[in-house]
């Protein structure tokens, strides 16, 4: 590996190649306009594009790209080559301003929900100049925003970069309110930390329900999972050494700041966790990070899972967001400093976050939302559904305190004395974390943490702005019209801790007795993506979004039904996958290895010989039965298959036949199949199972 300062961001156009190729004015013009969010002068966007055209023809890039993210939750690009003929049979290399800013790539065959007819097949790309463009495969590629002909957003970026000049916008009006006159904007920051599984691909390649759905659909638990939890941490091993190696050059390469690497709880997982970056740049490269993932992985004959529950029994995988707020001269909003109880700026900040996770609970959990982590949320593994906020025992007495009238004192961690004289004593936080919490507060950040692995990090991102942004304005207005700019920041800090105090929950999100306590205190527990989806189409939640200029109701009603439609697609896919699998590989090995058994327990009958068949009968006994009841199980979900696809209500109560009928269905089969999987001859049973899958690279 060469020098790491070399390698870090040579594949990316950063500030630092902008400011060496392009003249003085034209930086400092596209550094305002990046920084203020001014309108880009077309004239610097040519000298722009020329510059980027040579760096990129120096780096070996033959095309270029706008590179998007559709609906679909990845990336999309099209690719077209620099070269532009001549009359003389000869060509130059060309890119102009016009095609840097704008593509027009076809918008038909992306998810819309119903906002482009089939037919109707024109849509844009526009250049984000916020976001750096970067070398890969070959290609120059432009971060872009994509949106329809008639200006409805199509695409995860735009709502996203409206979410965040809408919180900037309302953040500014409080610390202005506040005293502050030197902030000029505040930016949301986010290192999402992500998740993953490794297995071998020969192995992979055997498994139809890992090609088609990301996930085992069949598999009986094997006779060691995480419960020794010796993987945690552990030593890796030397095979996923060099795989998180390759990986880490080539994130660095792209400028993204792969930080951290360790196996995480579940065999075979691991987890990659970046710095943080502003939330635009956090959210391209996360998209990058998991197409990396998955490509390097194949050059070591490995392939990368990063859905949310590849394998039944053991932990899933997620992506924990930690999300901030900071102005653009460094001050984090969320930082409490060593007395959080006097940091009026902080307590602000921290209490119209938790009002905006209470009264917009609903939003939050829908972000979170995919067919994926209806398996994993509420599993002892990751947080509830239940939406609740974890402070600490030290910000938990100073709300305590702020309820009563007026925080004057913050608890200190103090020092933590090992007990070993050679050992230094350590400075003790003054609080704990909890892994349980889906919203928890760890220091000068919340980390969402409910996020799917497989997911994009703008959605849960722009609805936490946008929520935080409503709440922000609310205090804006009322700190605006005060005569007694203190004492408002007093009446509402109490206000809103004796009304969203319900929302924090410092223990255990595991236990039976919180789901009873959170029903108590009128918290919502949605346990799926399609009751998720709802939240969408709320009118409240709707008004905000369109207040604050994030999406329009059209924008939000097309995401409930792409949600919907997404999701009844899904669980189709792995229906009719898993019926393929019992029909034509499970139920032909076991009548197999019932065929066998049979014979030779008809060949020892004929050799006269007294023998004890008892066992060999029983089995046989065991297997038949098992084997009529998958035959049964087979038929009874092909029929609900066929019900649910053929089905002629409205999309939610397709979504809700998939999910209430179909999906218990697969389960009827699945419990049938993982059984026989443990009587029947691994010679013959047709695919890996967890066991050759969790524990052989």
């Amino acid at each position: 590996m060469s020098n790491l300062g070399q390698i870090f961001g040579s594949n990316v156009f950063n500030d630092a190649v902008m400011k060496e190729r392009l003249p003085k004015a034209t930086y400092k013009a596209l550094k305002k306009t990046i920084e203020e969010g001014l309108p880009l002068d077309p004239a610097v966007a040519d000298v722009v594009a020329s510059a980027m055209k040579d760096w990129a023809l120096e780096k070996g890039a033959t095309h270029f790209t706008h590179w998007f993210q559709p609906m679909t939750g990845i990336t999309a690009e099209k690719h077209d080559a620099f070269i532009s003929p001549t009359l003389d049979g000869k060509a130059i290399m060309e890119f102009s301003g016009k095609e840097l800013i704008k593509g027009e790539p076809d918008a038909s065959s992306f998810p819309s929900g119903g906002i482009r007819a089939t037919f109707e097949a024109r849509g844009y790309t526009a250049w984000d100049c916020t976001s750096p463009a970067f070398i890969k495969d070959g290609s120059l590629c432009i971060p872009t925003a994509f949106c329809s002909y008639t200006g409805e957003a199509l695409d995860k970026k735009t709502p996203l970069l409206r979410s965040m000049e809408a919180l900037s916008k309302q953040a500014l009006r409080v610390l202005r309110a506040l005293g502050n006159t030197t902030s000029k904007k505040v930016i949301t920051t986010v290192g999402p930390e992500q998740e993953y599984f490794i297995v071998d691909k020969k192995m992979y390649d055997q498994r139809k329900d890992l090609i088609f759905t990301g996930r085992t659909l069949f598999g009986a638990k094997p006779p060691k999972g995480q419960e020794l939890e010796d993987h945690y941490f552990g030593s890796i091993k030397e095979r996923i050494s060099a795989y998180m190696k390759e990986l880490d050059e080539e994130l660095w390469k792209l400028g993204i700041s792969a930080k951290t690497k360790h196996n995480e709880v579940a065999p075979a997982q691991h987890e990659l966790a970046p710095i943080f970056a502003t939330t635009n740049i956090a959210t391209d490269h996360n998209q990058l990070t998991m197409d990396a993932m998955k490509k390097v992985a194949l050059r070591h004959d490995l392939v990368c899972l990063l859905h949310e529950k590849p394998f039944a029994g053991i932990n899933g995988s997620g992506k924990h967001n930690n999300w901030s707020m900071a102005t653009d001269d460094g001050m984090n909003l969320l930082e409490p400093g060593r007395t959080p109880h006097d940091n009026e700026q902080f307590l602000v900040f921290l209490c119209s976050v938790i009002k905006a996770v209470d009264d917009y609970a609903d939003l939050i959990r829908v972000s979170a939302a995919n067919p994926g982590n209806d398996h994993r949320l509420g599993a002892n593994e990751a947080p509830p559904a239940i939406i609740s906020i974890f402070l600490g025992e030290q910000l938990q007495d100073i709300l305590e305190q702020i309820e009563k009238g007026r925080a004057t004192s913050s608890k200190t961690g103090g020092q933590m004395e090992i007990g070993v004289t050679t050992l230094p004593a350590l400075p003790k936080d003054a609080t704990d974390r909890n892994r349980t919490s889906p919203f928890a507060f760890t220091g000068n950040k919340f980390e969402f943490r409910m996020v799917p692995s497989s997911a994009s990090i703008a959605g849960p991102n722009f609805f936490i702005n946008t929520a935080v942004a409503e709440v922000l304005s609310e205090v804006a207005d009322r700190l605006e019209k005060a005569t007694d700019v203190e004492a408002e920041v007093k009446s509402i800090l109490t206000e809103y801790v004796k009304k969203h105090k319900k929302v924090v929950f410092n223990g255990n999100g595991y236990s039976d007795e919180w789901v009873v306590e959170a029903e108590k205190r009128g918290l919502p527990n949605i346990k799926t993506t399609i009751e998720a989806a709802k939240a969408l189409i709320s009118a409240k939640n709707i008004a905000i979004v369109e207040k604050h200029g994030v999406l329009s109701k059209v924008e939000m009603e097309s995401r409930y039904e792409i949600a919907l439609e997404n999701y009844i697609k899904t669980i189709n896919i792995e229906a009719l996958t898993m019926l393929e699998m019992a029909k034509r590989q499970i139920l032909p090995a076991v009548i197999k290895f019932s065929t066998c058994l049979a014979a030779s327990i008809n060949t020892i009958k004929a050799t006269g010989v007294a023998a004890d068949i008892t066992a060999q009968t029983e089995l046989l006994t065991e297997v038949s039965s098992l084997t009529a009841a998958l035959k049964k199980k087979i038929a009874i979900l092909e029929e609900a298959v066929d019900k649910a696809a053929n089905a002629h209500g409205d999309t939610y109560e397709q979504a809700s036949l998939f999910r209430f009928d179909v999906f218990e269905k697969m389960g009827a089969l699945r419990d049938v199949a993982d059984t026989l999987e443990t009587l029947v001859d691994k010679d013959v049973w047709p695919m890996p199972t967890y066991g050759d899958l969790l524990f052989n690279i």
